[in-house]
């Protein structure tokens, strides 16, 4: 890195510089005035201690400046970089052991560039992903339609199959654009007082009867009501990916178990109706519990190798549980996920009521 002097220096080297000399010529004044020189001094003699401090001060206020100027022109320079788009810059290690409040400054500097090479990593990773996620069926298509070109008779056949993959990009643009608004904070629908088990009711009705093609049940425990005041399409949106992400992944023939309670020690802690706990469990082949948070993250899907043997692959955009959580997060609640004993996975969600202002139970 490069610096220069910039005005902030000159001006603590010039005030430190006249301060200096000021308190030798204060000095050297009161020799004059109360006698102190020796008898035959010259009257001249009170400026010797003026000289002596204009040329001593010279080095030490410059030190002054340079050490308090120095954290200014690192974060300057920071600065710059930052603006050109490198976050990997740090400012603290140049500051060495400083401990004063450019100390702290140059860390919260650190961590906001840490927070924005994260943010363009991920930006870079979303770009990959969604060119993956387009690429493959729309290959497909182009595949379907070649097949109709060399084998007119196999028409009918491939139109369904292109008609099939059209409805998987239109589903995962609407995906996609729905985690774009939930994450830039512009889905801000009007809220209003909704009966959750109501709407919890009709999406497990829905899962069950996509579930009896595998021979699959869902079956849903909850009690008879509880109102909250919420945004009902992204709420809606978010347990039924839920849901339908244990339906999709549960092994034939087994039960997804939808069950919700009312945490009664909140409720009393908040004085309102609490907190609404809703857990989906299914048997499908789970997830480890170190890969438990990264599923909630846009386009991360745990696929091990005993899923394609056991039960073939399961088509998916990975942003519905993405989705889920910052559906959740717009109402103040959250979600999590952890193996269920004797396999599968348990994904628990938690949902604030009417009066409950409180921080999640999950965090």
């Amino acid at each position: 890195m490069q610096f220069r002097l910039g005005r902030m220096f000159w001006r603590i080297f010039l005030m430190g510089w006249l301060a200096m000399v000021a308190a030798f010529l204060c000095a050297g004044f009161y020799m004059h005035v109360s006698g102190l020189q020796p008898p035959d001094a010259p009257r001249w003699i009170f400026l010797i201690p003026l000289l002596a401090g204009a040329t001593v001060s010279v080095p030490v206020a410059f030190g002054i400046a340079w050490h308090i100027s120095k954290p200014v022109r690192h974060l300057s320079q920071a600065l710059r970089d930052a603006a050109r788009a490198r976050f990997d810059v740090r400012v603290l290690p140049a500051l060495g052991s400083r401990r004063d409040e450019f100390a702290f400054l140059a860390q919260e500097f650190d961590e906001m560039a840490e927070r924005l090479q994260q943010a363009a990593m991920q930006q870079r990773q979303l770009f990959h992903d969604v060119s993956h996620e387009l690429r493959s069926p729309l290959a497909r298509i182009q595949a379907a339609i070649g097949l109709m070109q060399q084998d007119p008779q196999s028409a009918s056949a491939m139109a369904e199959r292109i008609a099939r993959e059209t409805e998987r990009l239109d589903q995962f643009i609407e995906e996609l654009l729905t985690l774009h608004k939930l994450e830039a904070g512009a889905m801000n629908p009007a809220r209003e007082r909704v009966d959750v088990m109501e709407l919890l009711a009709g999406i497990v009705e829905d899962a069950a009867f996509e579930a009896r093609g595998r021979g699959c049940v869902v079956t849903l425990d909850a009690p008879d009501s509880f109102v909250a005041e919420v945004a009902g399409e992204p709420l809606y949106r978010a347990f039924e990916n839920v849901v339908r992400n244990a339906v999709k992944y549960t092994a034939p023939n087994t039960t997804v178990e939808v069950r919700a309670r009312v945490l009664e020690s909140l409720a009393a802690a908040d004085d309102g109706t609490g907190w609404l706990e809703i857990s989906v469990s299914d048997r499908g082949p789970g997830v480890p519990a170190e890969f438990c948070e990264a599923i909630f993250e846009p386009f991360h899907r745990f696929e091990p190798h005993q899923r394609d043997a056991a039960m073939g692959a399961v088509p998916g955009t990975g942003l519905g549980l993405a989705i889920a959580r910052r559906a959740l997060a717009l109402h103040a609640g959250d979600i999590r996920a952890m193996p269920r004993e004797g396999g599968g996975l348990v994904v628990i969600a938690r949902l604030p009521g009417l009066a409950a202002t409180g921080k999640s139970p999950l965090q």
